[in-house]
């Protein structure tokens, strides 16, 4: 998983300010060069936008024209403005300040709230949705762990687009939003949280946008001194700014048009957070002076995955539509997309994994390869899947890397051994850097293998090989770095969030995956009801369900698969059908069962399983113990709901647990690339005596069942098996 373009770890900071220009192409060379005046940048999908906005802000500093610290660059996430600062300061512009819009205007709250105002400011809520519990609770309304996420992100909506609680009911009307509760409760709901919030002293992220734009519309002062600090704006990801966020730039620029933003309107998915394009859409409308230039040329993808970009884009239409840009291409060619329709979701996860599993045996790192999805609830099936298989994962929105404990203790022993130096009994016998820095977090629980397992201590220990890798690569970079370079290059990433890359496969919704890319991209789950989402009913809202799907291709750069099920569970009635937005595109012509050529390109692939074909002949999958119809993975892995009794013989599933982690221990693998705890829960409960009733299990495939079927059967019939054949 990387960001949106290659570059060299520990690249040499460019001599002098034309230096800096070097590599960019014409049209990137152009934004560079756009120093004055406003400048809108339409950028495509791995066009190289990121690029094209730190070379330009590091030209205008190293030429002269821009003084670092008069330069504020906003993004939307903490990940992308750290990106950014570590670019800058690669290209000898360490000074400028690159923020989110929420952080910038926190630093500039507490700054001047004692001014302004007077005292404190009010604590910071870092989670709204217990207080919109209480609000409800006081308001006499219940509702359940679903509603109250919702209700919160219509608070959080209404906040945006600077609505008050009174005029919430109509807004909501006017938006054509689905609301998930009677608009008039969400707003009694809305009131009473602002009430609570005054009465608890405590402010939320929203406030922080609001005050900060009301106490520069009030205190024209104040509004002054940030303008005299801040003469030059950039913004990345225009297409995504909300209006109360247009508001406080509109504040920071005042009269004067030193603007930059870049944007694509093709990529605005955010709208249900309050985004919309047309303050990009309308730029040259605001500012007829501007500077417009087109970024099209994409170094990301190869031309097959573009051509399908490209397509889907072509079916669009609305105002953002209007102005979609026309991707060129930059690399060879390589495969087609690859179109593969499944029987049900369990055979499409089993089928991605095996797919997967090739991919990385081929030579493709499990960090570079990804499972987008529509929903968060959609990973599970593919978790257990690729757990059965033996594949490493990480799920999309954990703790950043620098704020991690086991990171955050690492970097204080690195510290005091560069510190401490030759003194440090720790650095006995080792005469490198990357040796060092092994010596030293083998005390925080690093080692040379990996643990058994994929909890809490595996996680530990991704994170400290991460440092080590970090270590190798820098020590390749910079030939006679001390541990005291590298503790200050960890101290510059922490502060920039530039993390070195965990590896393990990747699962993330298509939402999370924005901004990112990766070798090889499964777009799982095709299915209307799921891409459009069932609750997309206006145009404007399926427009942005095509937007979400073309974002998902282009974060492929080689591989690419798009998958869908024809039903949830096996056995279930084929009632499902691909995307709409797939029609025209994909293979459709033909027998399903046969490759064929028509559409989607050359070569594109379109199978079904032999394993599909077997679970339709299933019928459905039923609890052994109510009769209820199971539709969850796990549930049909025990063939119960998890609620209903288990009848699991203890005994039996702790000695295969043990015979499990002795296994694992002697391929140097993790206990869930044996089997999963699901899968010994399920065969525990089984007790089977044949190799058919132990294939009949879900988490047994052939491989497995060669490899431990023996002794599986052997430990459920009474015998002790350990790691050797000779043991009874």
């Amino acid at each position: 998983m990387t960001a949106a373009t290659h570059s060299t770890l520990f690249p040499q900071v460019p001599e002098t300010a034309d230096a800096v220009l070097d590599g960019l192409d014409p049209e990137q060379r152009e934004v560079a060069l756009a120093l004055h005046g406003p400048v809108c940048v339409l950028a495509g999908a791995g066009t190289g936008k990121t690029r094209a906005l730190t070379h330009r802000i590091a030209y205008g500093v190293r030429a002269g024209v821009f003084v670092p610290s008069s330069v504020l660059a906003v993004t939307f996430t903490n990940r992308a403005a750290g990106e950014m600062r570590g670019r800058l300061r690669q290209l000898g512009a360490g000074g400028v300040q690159a923020r989110t819009f929420h952080s910038a205007a926190l630093r500039q709250l507490q700054y001047f709230w004692p001014k302004a105002i007077g005292g404190e400011l009010p604590r910071l809520l870092e989670r709204k949705v217990q207080l919109v519990a209480d609000a409800a609770a006081r308001c006499r309304i219940r509702l359940d762990r679903n509603e109250l996420r919702d209700v919160t992100s219509e608070i959080e909506w209404a906040k945006v687009t600077q609505t008050v609680p009174a005029d919430y009911p109509a807004a909501v009307a006017k938006a054509l939003r689905d609301a998930p509760r009677d608009p008039a409760e969400i707003g009694q709901i809305y009131a009473m949280y602002e009430q609570l919030k005054r009465d608890r002293d405590v402010i939320d992220f929203e406030d922080v946008l609001l005050l900060t734009v009301g106490i520069l519309q009030d205190r024209h002062d104040i509004a002054d001194q940030i303008r005299r600090q801040y003469h030059h704006f950039v913004v990345d990801e225009y297409q995504d700014v909300s209006p109360l966020q247009q508001r406080l730039l509109d504040l920071w620029l005042g009269e004067r048009d030193s603007l930059c933003v870049v944007g694509d309107a093709s990529q605005t998915i955010y709208s249900f957070t309050g985004a919309t394009p047309d303050h990009l859409l309308n730029f040259r409308t605001r500012h007829a002076d501007a500077t417009v230039i087109k970024l099209i040329r994409d170094y990301r993808s190869t031309p097959q995955v573009v051509h399908l970009a490209n397509g889907l884009l072509s079916q669009a239409s609305g105002r953002a539509a209007e102005h979609r840009l026309e991707l060129v291409s930059q690399r060879d060619p390589g495969p087609e997309p690859r179109y593969t329709e499944y029987g049900d979701e369990p055979t499409e996860a089993e089928g991605t994994a095996r797919r997967i599993r090739d991919l990385i045996a081929a030579g493709v790192p499990a960090g570079e390869i990804a499972v987008l999805y529509r929903i968060n609830a959609q990973s599970e099936v593919y978790e257990q899947a690729l757990a059965d298989a033996g594949v490493p994962y990480q799920l999309r929105g954990a703790e950043r890397f620098f704020d991690r404990k086991e990171v955050r203790e690492a970097g204080a022993a690195l510290r005091g051994a560069a510190r401490f130096g030759a003194n440090d009994s720790l650095l006995d016998g080792a005469e490198d850097l990357p040796a060092q820095v092994r010596a030293v977090l083998s005390g925080q629980g690093w080692t040379g293998d990996p643990p058994a397992g994929s909890g809490a201590v595996r996680d530990r220990w991704e994170s400290l090989a991460a440092l080590v890798r970090l270590a190798e690569d820098f020590a390749r970079a910079k030939p006679g770095a001390t541990l005291s370079d590298l503790v200050a290059e960890l101290d510059e990433r922490a502060a920039a969030q530039h993390a070195p890359t965990v590896q393990g496969v990747t699962l993330a919704s298509l939402h999370a995956a924005k901004g990112l890319e990766w070798d090889a991209v499964f777009l799982v789950g095709l299915t209307e009801g799921m891409m459009p989402i069932t609750y997309a009913r206006t145009d404007e809202q399926i427009e942005e369900e095509r937007r979400l799907l073309y974002v998902g291709v282009t974060r492929a750069r080689q591989h690419l698969s798009l998958s869908w099920a024809l039903s949830r569970s096996p056995g279930g009635r084929p009632s499902r059908r691909p995307t709409r937005f797939l029609k025209g595109l994909r293979p459709g012509s033909g027998s399903l069962g046969t490759v064929t050529t028509s559409g989607g390109g050359a070569g594109a692939a379109v199978e079904r399983g032999a394993l599909a074909a077997r679970r339709r002949q299933r019928g459905p999958v039923r609890c052994r113990v109510c009769g209820t119809t199971l539709t969850e993975a796990g549930e049909m892995k025990l063939l119960r709901c998890e609620d209903c009794p288990s009848d699991m013989d203890e005994g039996l599933y702790e000695r295969l647990r043990e015979w499990r982690a002795e296994q694992a221990r002697e391929l140097g693998q993790p206990p869930y690339c044996v089997f999963t705890d699901k899968t010994l829960m399920a065969i525990a409960e089984r007790v089977p005596d044949s190799d058919g009733e132990l294939a009949a299990i879900s988490g047994v495939g052939v491989r497995k069942l060669n490899r431990f079927g023996a002794d599986v059967l052997a430990i459920c019939a009474g015998e002790v098996r350990g790691g050797s054949d000779d043991e009874v």
